[in-house]
């Protein structure tokens, strides 16, 4: 049975609006819950990708800091010898992230629904999303919510391939070419008050004798943002 979706479709009045109503639609507009309620122990990405993440973590996040896993699953590509004051671990499905080593604590959230999170402000020095930023309706309110619980200087990095859950992305994320994604999530970033660092648009190279010949991977997308150092709580 398919559920009506009874979200709003603007986003709320603190986030500047650059969707638009039909752009944040889905195919399957039953409830987020249903989709996620049971867990997927699964890779949705392959090799190449996950140690392009992984080295982009190493580059980037500082040990002993706290660092916001946001839609995370069973697995969080952190490098696997640093170590951090804190991993906060945000899905949709408990059992997955209740199989996640690297989480120090978790919650369970609908951000379609729901995007106010559960942390104080000024809380967190960096926030990932990886293969997550694709089925959100309301971005911009997530991006809001971000610079709040961010502190001044820390960074977000948004990471993405070219696959998808089809039915649950919007119809900006299931329309678009992987430039129109990479331009999209900035674009709504710079509108809401980040700052960019840096747009990484990457091949990658398949495992084993597949990338001997020359195959490629999952192509590696990401998006580097700043909350400005002299802003406040959000």
């Amino acid at each position: 049975m398919v559920i009506p979706c009874r979200l709003p479709l603007a986003p709320p009045p603190l986030a500047v609006p650059v969707l638009s109503p039909e752009q944040r639609r889905k195919l399957d507009e039953s409830s987020d819950a249903l989709f996620y309620a049971q867990p997927r122990f699964v890779q949705h990405l392959d090799g190449a990708f996950r140690q392009r993440l992984t080295a982009l973590y190493r580059e980037r996040l500082a040990p002993g800091t706290t660092v916001l896993d946001l839609m995370s699953s069973w697995v969080s590509h952190l490098p696997p010898d640093l170590s951090f004051h804190a991993v906060l671990g945000h899905g949709m499905n408990a059992a997955e992230l209740e199989a996640n080593p690297r989480l120090s604590r978790h919650w369970v959230q609908n951000l379609n629904e729901e995007q106010t999170l559960p942390l104080e402000p000024s809380s967190v020095d960096a926030a990932l999303i990886v293969a997550g930023w694709q089925y959100l309706q309301q971005p911009e309110a997530v991006a809001v919510e971000l610079l709040r619980v961010l502190r001044p200087g820390g960074q977000l990095i948004v990471a993405f391939s070219n696959r998808m859950f089809a039915t649950k992305a919007p119809q900006a994320w299931l329309e678009g070419s992987d430039r129109d994604r990479l331009s999209g999530v900035a674009k709504v970033l710079l509108c809401q008050g980040w700052e960019l660092d840096q747009l990484l648009s990457e091949d990658t190279t398949a495992a084993g004798p597949l990338g001997w010949i020359g195959g490629k991977g999952d192509p590696f997308f990401a998006v580097i943002a700043r909350k400005p150092a002299g802003r406040g709580h959000g």
